[in-house]
């Protein structure tokens, strides 16, 4: 039973990328006889499963497989967004409340974390032919000045750089814009309890490579190589992530397998640490993070009084 000082219907479990989180995430439902709800926006996608590290196996505890949603649930020709995840959410996040169970949302996407919690008000948005034709029409660099002046601190950086996703935002943008939103206030009530898990930075930077040297010797280049020989292209997958970017920059020869594996590497560190801000910028802006230190799961259940 969970008895924190304020009752919450959410437990969130976060934290920047190698930190364990699926591992305790797991540990906890199973005591709790949980369910997880993934906040990741990558492993939504089926067949990038080594580059996304899901390690399903983390999904079973001393034998029981623990129920988690949102994973493997889209082709990656499919391009899920913030707006579908927040709305599978709350209807998921129903569902299992509606059964008595307390969901343990467990990610490090800090935009689909905040989505539900702060619960941002948004709406889908119809495509706009005039409008597109119009954009069509412009310079790259002439888009990404409308983008900015529309929105100066774009989610998302990769639309600056893709002239369709850049079209797309501006597209969001001005629809928002010109018109109140029509979100349905009728979605559940959250109550989160957030929990953040810290490492120190040179631990965290030896499990990150630690891992990187496990993806690959699982097969991360098969995988990407399989991924693009399927139909997906160079340029679509280097928006699935800095694995699958550098990957197909090695595999297309642009880059030797050292410099890939440094570079990548080197690249995830910097990832990390933008989560960490990311996180901190959170508490800044009002959201409570109880932070423990690494995999200290006694600490994490003192938090719970479990």
């Amino acid at each position: 039973m969970i008895t924190t000082e304020m009752p919450c219907n959410l437990i969130v479990i976060l934290g920047p990328t190698a930190s364990g989180k699926t591992k305790l995430a797991a540990r906890l439902a199973k005591e709790l006889s949980s369910e997880i709800i993934s906040a990741d926006s990558r492993q939504v996608y089926r067949g990038m499963d080594i580059g996304t590290g899901k390690d399903l196996s983390e999904y079973v505890v001393d034998g029981t497989t623990i129920p988690y949603h949102f994973v493997n649930i889209v082709d990656p020709v499919y391009e899920f967004n913030v707006f579908e995840y927040q709305r599978h959410f709350f209807v998921c996040f129903s569902e299992i409340s509606s059964r008595g169970i307390i969901p343990i949302m467990v990610g490090g996407t800090g935009l689909y974390i905040e989505s539900v919690i702060k619960g941002y008000k948004m709406f889908e948005v119809p495509e706009s032919h005039q409008l597109r034709d119009e954009l069509e029409k412009e310079e790259m660099h002439a888009l990404v000045s409308r983008l900015l002046a529309l929105n100066p601190l774009p989610h998302n950086t990769t639309d600056l750089c893709d002239r369709k996703r850049l079209i797309r935002a501006i597209e969001i943008q001005e629809f928002a814009k010109a018109q109140d939103s029509s979100f349905d206030d009728n979605v559940p009530v959250i109550v989160p309890l957030v929990i953040g898990i810290r490492w120190e930075r040179s631990i965290l930077r030896q499990r990150i490579t630690h891992r990187l040297k496990e993806r690959f010797m699982s097969g991360l280049i098969e995988e990407v190589k399989n991924l693009n020989a399927s139909g997906i292209q160079w340029e679509k997958l280097d928006f699935f992530g800095l694995e699958y970017r550098y990957v197909g920059l090695y595999l297309r020869g642009a880059l030797s397998y050292k410099d890939m594996f440094d570079t990548l590497n080197t690249r995830i560190h910097q990832f990390a640490k933008r989560q960490e801000t990311w996180f901190r910028r959170m508490e800044k802006q009002g959201i409570q993070i109880h932070w423990i230190k690494g995999d200290d799961y006694d600490s994490l259940k003192k938090l719970l009084n479990v």
